[in-house]
Protein backbone atom coordinates (compact mmCIF):
# COMPACT_ATOMS: atom_id res chain seq x y z
CA UNK A 1 0.00 0.00 0.00
CA UNK A 2 1.17 3.38 -0.86
CA UNK A 3 0.35 6.74 0.13
CA UNK A 4 1.18 10.63 -0.53
CA UNK A 5 2.38 12.98 2.40
CA UNK A 6 -0.82 14.92 1.09
CA UNK A 7 -3.39 11.72 1.16
CA UNK A 8 -1.87 11.23 4.80
CA UNK A 9 -2.39 15.22 5.66
CA UNK A 10 -5.53 14.79 4.46
CA UNK A 11 -6.37 12.26 6.91
CA UNK A 12 -4.59 13.68 9.67
CA UNK A 13 -6.82 16.22 9.38
CA UNK A 14 -9.50 14.12 9.68
CA UNK A 15 -8.82 12.92 12.65
CA UNK A 16 -8.12 15.96 13.89
CA UNK A 17 -11.27 17.05 13.90
CA UNK A 18 -12.87 14.99 16.40
CA UNK A 19 -9.23 15.07 18.86
CA UNK A 20 -8.09 19.00 17.82
CA UNK A 21 -4.39 19.49 18.52
CA UNK A 22 -3.94 22.82 19.77
CA UNK A 23 -1.32 24.69 18.06
CA UNK A 24 -1.18 27.80 20.18
CA UNK A 25 0.86 30.38 18.87
CA UNK A 26 3.73 28.55 17.14
CA UNK A 27 4.74 30.45 14.45
CA UNK A 28 4.93 28.03 12.10
CA UNK A 29 1.36 27.41 9.76
CA UNK A 30 -0.98 24.13 11.00
CA UNK A 31 -0.84 22.93 7.39
CA UNK A 32 3.07 22.90 7.10
CA UNK A 33 4.07 21.10 10.15
CA UNK A 34 1.11 18.67 9.00
CA UNK A 35 2.57 18.11 6.00
CA UNK A 36 6.27 17.79 7.33
CA UNK A 37 5.28 15.57 9.44
CA UNK A 38 2.97 13.97 6.41
CA UNK A 39 6.19 13.55 4.10
CA UNK A 40 8.38 12.28 7.26
CA UNK A 41 6.30 9.37 7.91
CA UNK A 42 5.56 8.55 4.25
CA UNK A 43 9.39 8.49 3.62
CA UNK A 44 9.87 5.82 6.64
CA UNK A 45 7.26 3.95 5.36
CA UNK A 46 8.71 3.58 1.80
CA UNK A 47 11.76 2.37 3.74
CA UNK A 48 9.94 -0.16 5.04
CA UNK A 49 9.29 -1.67 1.70
CA UNK A 50 11.29 -4.96 2.15
CA UNK A 51 10.46 -5.77 5.18
CA UNK A 52 7.10 -8.07 5.89
CA UNK A 53 4.06 -7.16 6.82
CA UNK A 54 4.36 -7.83 10.32
CA UNK A 55 8.00 -6.68 10.59
CA UNK A 56 5.79 -3.26 9.29
CA UNK A 57 2.78 -3.80 11.48
CA UNK A 58 5.52 -3.95 14.75
CA UNK A 59 7.62 -1.32 13.31
CA UNK A 60 4.47 1.26 13.17
CA UNK A 61 3.28 -0.10 16.16
CA UNK A 62 6.62 0.78 18.13
CA UNK A 63 6.83 4.18 16.08
CA UNK A 64 3.07 5.08 17.30
CA UNK A 65 3.72 4.01 20.79
CA UNK A 66 7.31 5.94 21.28
CA UNK A 67 4.59 9.04 20.18
CA UNK A 68 2.13 8.75 22.10
CA UNK A 69 4.56 8.15 25.45
CA UNK A 70 6.59 11.33 24.16
CA UNK A 71 3.25 13.44 23.68
CA UNK A 72 2.07 12.09 27.36
CA UNK A 73 5.88 13.27 28.94
CA UNK A 74 5.59 16.77 27.52
CA UNK A 75 1.78 17.13 28.20
CA UNK A 76 2.41 16.12 32.13
CA UNK A 77 5.50 18.66 31.77
CA UNK A 78 3.68 21.28 30.85
CA UNK A 79 0.91 21.00 33.16
CA UNK A 80 3.04 20.83 35.85
CA UNK A 81 5.04 23.88 34.68
CA UNK A 82 2.13 25.64 34.92
CA UNK A 83 0.27 24.76 38.02
CA UNK A 84 -2.61 23.15 36.13
CA UNK A 85 -4.21 19.66 37.56
CA UNK A 86 -3.87 16.71 35.61
CA UNK A 87 -7.19 16.12 34.31
CA UNK A 88 -9.02 13.03 35.80
CA UNK A 89 -8.18 10.29 32.74
CA UNK A 90 -4.39 11.36 33.05
CA UNK A 91 -4.26 11.13 37.18
CA UNK A 92 -5.81 7.33 36.58
CA UNK A 93 -3.13 7.01 34.39
CA UNK A 94 -0.82 7.28 36.40
CA UNK A 95 -2.01 5.89 39.50
CA UNK A 96 -2.16 2.66 38.02
CA UNK A 97 1.81 3.26 37.11
CA UNK A 98 2.11 4.39 40.95
CA UNK A 99 0.51 1.29 41.82
CA UNK A 100 2.29 -1.06 39.76
CA UNK A 101 5.65 0.37 41.10
CA UNK A 102 4.80 0.09 44.77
Amino acid sequence: MSITPQQLSDLMLEVERSDPIDFADLPFPEEALRGLVATHLCEMAASMENFSDEDRLLTLLAVSAKLVLENLVLHVQLLRQHGIPLSDDVESLLGRLRGSNG
